[in-house]
């Protein structure tokens, strides 16, 4: 195991190391990004689908990552704009429109307890949320 998210990172980022690494940060994270995406969504067969997007999203676009913000809070960012996306893909399912899908997730995201974000980061995830679905 790394002994730091810096050596984490450069193993993500390393072709030879990258599915070890992969591994090892699914390992450390998919719990708390499950009940974080749980919180939004609700449904633990729907948490499992936006849990395994986000990881999809997070393997094929390590290499982006420029290290501006803890490798977490990226994932969480990945992981926050999954569940808005199907909750919004859904909201007619759930008798909702995009309005109300958009502010339950900032409810829930208020009261995450893995949210480890300053007041700053929560606005940025708040707006996020109001942005339309091609902007976020």
């Amino acid at each position: 195991m790394p002994e730091n998210e810096n050596q984490l990172i450069v193993q993500l980022q390393s072709q030879d190391h990258k599915n070890h690494a992969f591994r090892e940060l699914i390992s450390l994270y998919k719990e708390r990004l499950y009940w974080h995406i749980r919180n939004i969504v609700k449904s633990h067969d729907d948490a499992d689908d936006v849990l395994q997007n986000t990881f999809i999203k997070v393997f094929k676009n390590i290499d982006n990552f420029k290290g501006e913000s803890k490798l977490y809070s990226w994932i969480y960012r990945i992981a926050t704009n999954e569940a808005l996306t199907h909750l919004k893909k859904n909201a007619k399912r759930l008798n909702l429109n995009s309005e109300e899908a958009n502010n339950l997730a900032i409810k829930n995201l208020e009261s995450d307890v893995y949210f480890e974000g300053e007041k700053i980061q929560l606005k940025l995830q708040k707006a996020i949320a109001t942005l339309p679905e091609k902007q976020q």
